[in-house]
């Protein structure tokens, strides 16, 4: 059913009051598709936990709603399993990990949606969804033309697809299938996973022990959104070349670092937020948070405009101290 003038703020792990004109939850591809003739949308909702509401939508915003999980294929070694676009991320993995099935465990407690996730190609602790991804399925917004997209179609990169380039904004995904393991290859070396399980004395981990330590590490370092709004990282960690890092290697010794193929470095971008005195620091309703500064919080009453401007005083002073141009890693909805 077709709502009308409906609020945003549930919508968004920001908290933003934003409203939508017109307002619609997708629940099947039919309806999706009826909708369609009717009616371009200004913007597809999955979770809301990677968005930034600087206005209120002036058209259609559609929720993807569309659920359901099944196994389509398997055997001794792995598992072909197709997700519904509006099933929770988490929830979903814990369901995986309840089968036994894993190559997600570390991608544990991400926000959002199975939908959102190939846009993304959400990664943490050292994987990445394009690793276990098989192929999704969208349906073009003008057309209402359906297309199967296989990993070679999608583009992926770091936090990129071609779902956040030339197909942006062009087509509503409607599911998405993964391959998950049933014989496990375990990625502790990221991050303090590894640590942290021997401190707890867990010497042979599973894939459910791997997640916990992943949901314990991130709740420590990370706001939970219906406690503090936020969007989780709100800008990548920016990849430079080997020259311009070992310049600043000269200049900030203490610069963290992570090396990449290609002579590329990866520089956090936490760190270099935090080197710029923005870590704890509140400016109005909005500011970094004291224990990730990547993460911008909305402390109650912050507009999208606020938060934006944030970001945008952030982004000069990272800019003007390392020479780095910081980009977001969040979508922003001007």
């Amino acid at each position: 059913m077709m709502q009308e003038n409906v609020s945003l703020q549930s919508y968004n792990t920001f908290g933003i009051k934003a409203h939508a004109k017109r307002f619609k939850a997708i629940t099947n591809v039919t309806q999706l598709k009826q909708t369609l003739k009717q009616e371009e949308p200004a913007l597809i909702l999955g979770g809301g936990s990677n968005i930034l509401l600087s206005n209120d939508v002036q058209g259609l915003v559609m929720k993807n709603e569309i659920m359901g999980i099944e196994i389509i294929e398997e055997n001794e070694q792995e598992a072909i399993v197709r997700f519904g676009a509006g099933e929770n991320w988490h929830k979903s993995v814990l369901w995986a990990l309840k089968q036994g099935l894993g190559g997600i465990e570390n991608l544990s407690l991400i926000p959002g949606t199975l939908g959102a996730a190939p846009i993304q190609n959400i990664g943490a602790y050292g994987v990445e969804l394009q690793q276990v991804f098989v192929e999704l399925e969208a349906v073009y917004l003008k057309s209402g033309r359906r297309k199967i997209f296989r990993k070679e179609d999608c583009q992926f990169g770091y936090r990129e697809s071609v779902f956040k380039k030339r197909l942006k904004g062009k087509v509503f995904i409607t599911s998405v299938t993964l391959r998950l393991t049933k014989l496990h290859k375990l990625n502790l070396s990221y991050g303090a996973i590894g640590t942290t399980l021997e401190t707890m004395g867990i010497t042979e981990p599973t894939i459910k022990d791997v997640s916990n330590v992943v949901i314990q590490i991130r709740q420590s370092k990370l706001p939970d959104p219906a406690e503090l709004g936020n969007s989780g990282s709100f800008f990548k960690n920016p990849e430079i070349s080997l020259k311009q890092f070992n310049t600043l290697k000269k200049r900030f010794p203490d610069i963290v670092f992570y090396k990449l193929p290609n002579n590329k470095v990866k520089v956090p971008a936490g760190w270099l937020i935090e080197q710029c005195g923005w870590k704890g620091k509140r400016v109005g309703n909005t500011g970094a948070h004291s224990q990730q500064s990547l993460v911008l919080v909305n402390y109650g009453g912050a507009t999208g405009k606020e938060v934006w401007q944030l970001a945008l005083k952030i982004k000069r002073s990272v800019n003007e101290k390392f020479g780095i141009m910081l980009t977001p890693e969040v979508n922003v909805i001007k």
